[in-house]
């Protein structure tokens, strides 16, 4: 069931330098390769945040978070040994 649709004038301008130099057969191909890439695109976009919920989620049922102060002294104190142990 073909369609039409308007895509503007750098579009069209985009898609006939596409077919006359050589690397289309015709608009139709320009237009499922394009689809093509933007689909597979959303697809990379929505298994990326897909995978952020899921870490989001798997650090809201890891406990109850710790104060950044608390991590960071206790970091401090823990190189600052290292440290002070290497010159000895």
């Amino acid at each position: 069931m073909p369609s039409s649709y308007t895509v503007g004038d750098h579009f069209e301008n985009f898609i006939k330098e596409q077919v006359e130099g050589g690397r289309y057969a015709s608009a139709s191909e320009v237009i499922r390769d394009g689809l093509r890439l933007l689909e597979e695109d959303q697809q990379r976009r929505q298994a990326v945040i897909d995978g952020l919920r899921g870490e989001i989620e798997k650090g809201r049922r890891s406990g109850k978070p710790k104060p950044a102060a608390e991590i960071l002294d206790r970091l401090e104190q823990k190189y600052t040994k290292m440290a002070i142990d290497r010159r000895k």
